[in-house]
């Protein structure tokens, strides 16, 4: 089929009354994921405004109508990205409920499973530490910090109780959530399989029971 070359002719009217058939949020939303994926791929540096909006196939002004600053829109990444709150949720009641193995497994399988449906947050979170950029701190404050304050906080309170022997608890949190840092480390970064026949759940198991094993008393 021979397509006219007038047909191809960028017509602003005509793009401008597309772009405004999609509503505000789901044009935000496009934008959010269009920037993490190429910062996940190249950087903050290696990644500008305008190549953001060629991405999503607007002005580079519609992507400064959505976010005033550069730095609104690696926010904006952040809260999309990061879900801490989410994560939170999920493993609260069994925080409440003082249920050590219930506790780690699901914080561990949530941490997991999030990331490898999603692993652009994981990529944003090393760019960030390398370039130096200023996001570094955002990000470490709103996931990992969270995440280790939410754990150290339920491992002292196990202390007192004397569920779990005498640790440091922001060292025991740090030990935890390292494993399952290391696991994602290889999986999604290093592309390192686990064996056929060690299942994501299995891996889990190992990491808890470990954990376990080493904070309760002897």
């Amino acid at each position: 089929m021979v397509v006219s070359k007038y047909l191809l002719i960028k017509n602003p009217e005509r793009e401008q009354a597309m772009q405004h058939r999609i509503p505000r949020e789901e044009r935000r939303r496009q934008i959010i994921e269009s920037a993490a994926t190429l910062f996940s791929r190249r950087g903050f540096r290696g990644t500008t405004t305008l190549e953001v909006a060629q991405a999503v196939g607007v002005s580079e002004a519609t992507v400064f109508k959505h976010f005033a600053t550069k730095e609104d829109l690696y926010t904006a990444i952040i809260e999309a990205k990061a879900q801490t709150r989410q994560v939170l949720d999920a493993v609260t009641p069994l925080a409440e409920a003082r249920d050590d193995a219930a506790l780690l497994r699901a914080l561990a399988r949530e941490m997991i499973l999030r990331t490898q449906t999603d692993p652009t947050l994981m990529r944003l979170l090393f760019f960030s530490a390398l370039e130096g950029h200023a996001l570094a701190d955002l990000f470490f404050q709103r996931r990992m910090q969270a995440l280790d304050d939410f754990l150290a906080a339920y491992i002292a309170d196990r202390v007192a109780a004397g569920a779990f022997r005498a640790v440091d608890p922001i060292l025991a949190a740090w030990n935890f959530i390292g494993m399952i840092t290391q696991y994602l480390l290889l999986q999604e970064l290093f592309r390192q399989k686990a064996p056929p026949d060690v299942s994501v759940e299995q891996a889990i198991e190992e990491m808890v029971a470990t954990f376990l094993k080493g904070v309760q008393p002897r």
